[in-house]
């Protein structure tokens, strides 16, 4: 009977993958199974010599970092952040959440207490209608079971556009920007992993790292959907 039902749904509500265009046979799904298996995955895991771990090396002391998948500019997979970012497709970070929580449940990022996403300035937030690393983040929760701290850490103001800038001129474009929320949980003695859709030089990631190792006895790791 679900079968039938599921079946129904996708004749009356087809949707394809991303990459290929090819017709899709689940709904919450957003690649085929070839391009899910071709993704430039990292291969990462839990291992603490990898190349976003070596990126907070000596600037802060997070337990380890890790990616889901390379990130390069005109690369077919790039349609999969700009869907999230800039069309408004959330099922594209629920999945991409959803893939990288199968990497992370061998790993000892699985044994975290509390996930926390980097957040948005709340204007934008309220532009784009949501903040795509929370949308990542409950992905990874429906897989792992660690729940989903939205308001520890908070965004005070907007940034300018980091494109163009090294990593010490992303730091202090940002290390001011984030607070701890109004009413922050106690998080003294817990593991905790902060989601974010991208890495490249580190900074907003090491901003957010700083801020909760500055307040709370606590252990970081973090993760993200991609790394340039």
């Amino acid at each position: 009977m679900l079968q039938c039902l599921l079946d129904v749904w996708m004749l009356l509500f087809p949707s394809n993958c991303l990459v290929c265009g090819k017709r899709l046979s689940l709904p919450r799904d957003v690649l085929c199974f070839k391009c899910e298996y071709l993704l430039p995955k990292t291969g990462f895991g839990g291992r603490e010599d990898n190349p976003v771990s070596r990126v907070f090396w000596g600037r802060v002391p997070v337990l380890g970092g890790t990616s889901l998948f390379r990130f390069e500019k005109g690369s077919a997979y790039q349609v999969l952040l700009h869907e999230l970012k800039y069309r408004g497709n959330r099922k594209a970070g629920l999945y991409l959440g959803r893939l990288l929580g199968h990497e992370l449940i061998p790993t000892s990022y699985s044994r975290c207490d509390f996930l926390i996403p980097v957040p948005l300035h709340p204007g934008r937030q309220r532009q784009r209608g949501y903040n795509q690393s929370e949308i990542i983040a409950r992905g990874v929760s429906e897989i792992t079971g660690i729940p989903v701290l939205t308001r520890q850490i908070i965004r005070k103001g907007r940034h300018r556009s980091q494109t163009s800038m090294g990593r010490s001129e992303r730091f202090d474009n940002v290390f001011e920007e984030f607070s701890l929320g109004r009413k922050p949980m106690d998080i003294n003695g817990l593991k905790i992993l902060i989601v974010d859709d991208v890495v490249t030089t580190g900074a907003t990631l090491e901003a957010c790292s700083r801020l909760l190792l500055s307040h709370y006895a606590c252990l970081v790791y973090v993760a993200t959907v991609s790394c340039a």
